[in-house]
């Protein structure tokens, strides 16, 4: 059997893109431990502020909702209830991910998951020229994609979240 890098076995995000002829780059780093959004941004020689975390919340209402802010940056929960719609958000425990959207903490994507939540990423995404990257699904998977294929595939909206 070959290692990760002589044959890459995809995860639903890359399949999801792959079938919508969507672009994008496939980077790889040691995921034998979940690192720091920060740590994966240094690994990959990345600047923090195109590397964005998936958050997975849920609001007063029951509904759970994705957001995506910048590695270095928190989610406010105030704006992100706010994008919601929501009288208050709250973090999923990181128990509650897998079940819920079919990936472990430290490499959930938000594309792929096992039912399409409304997604939400932080307006600094329209600051990087090149794309942005985000969880390719796995733990030591990164995916780089223009922000207008990442909302497309998401049907995601840009809003302010972060703080």
């Amino acid at each position: 059997m070959g290692s990760r890098k002589d044959k890459v076995e995809k995860t639903n995000a890359m399949r999801l893109l792959d079938a919508a002829g969507i672009p994008y780059v496939h980077r790889v780093y040691d995921g034998d431990e979940a690192l720091s959004g920060v740590e994966v941004a240094s690994v990959l020689g990345q600047d923090p502020d195109r590397v964005f975390k998936t958050l997975v919340a849920q609001g007063k209402s029951g509904e759970h909702y994705v957001f995506m802010v910048p590695v270095a940056m928190e989610l406010d929960l105030k704006k992100a209830a706010t994008a919601a719609g929501e009288k208050s958000i709250a973090m999923v425990r990181s128990r509650e991910l897998l079940p819920l959207t079919g990936y472990v903490h430290g490499g959930c994507s938000p594309l792929g998951m096992k039912k399409h939540f409304a997604t939400f990423i932080d307006e600094t995404a329209l600051l990087s020229e090149d794309g942005i990257m985000c969880s390719g699904g796995r733990i030591g998977d990164q995916i780089e994609l223009s922000l207008a294929d990442l909302v497309r595939s998401c049907d995601a909206s840009i809003v302010d979240l972060s703080c």
